[in-house]
């Protein structure tokens, strides 16, 4: 009976132990695509027209806020 619970255990701390590794590898990775964002954003903002780029955004999104609650109160979008 022993070398069965043993077995067990054993099975069970390795896979404790993949499952550790996995999670600190995706810890890795989300943190390199964090740092590859901010610096894709840095590199962005430096760019020529990026406040205007910003600010057709902008209006885009209230625009489409307005369709959207246009389509809250009568029940469909109208374009």
């Amino acid at each position: 009976m022993k070398t069965q619970k043993q077995s067990r255990v054993d099975s069970l701390e390795k896979r404790m132990a993949a499952t550790t590794n996995v999670l600190q590898h995706m810890m890795n990775e989300l943190s390199y695509i964090k740092d590859l964002a901010v610096g894709t954003l840095e590199t962005i903002k430096q760019m020529p027209d990026y406040e205007q780029a910003i600010e057709k955004l902008k209006e885009k999104m209230v625009e489409k806020t307005g369709e959207a609650k246009e389509a809250d109160a009568g029940g469909k979008i109208i374009k």
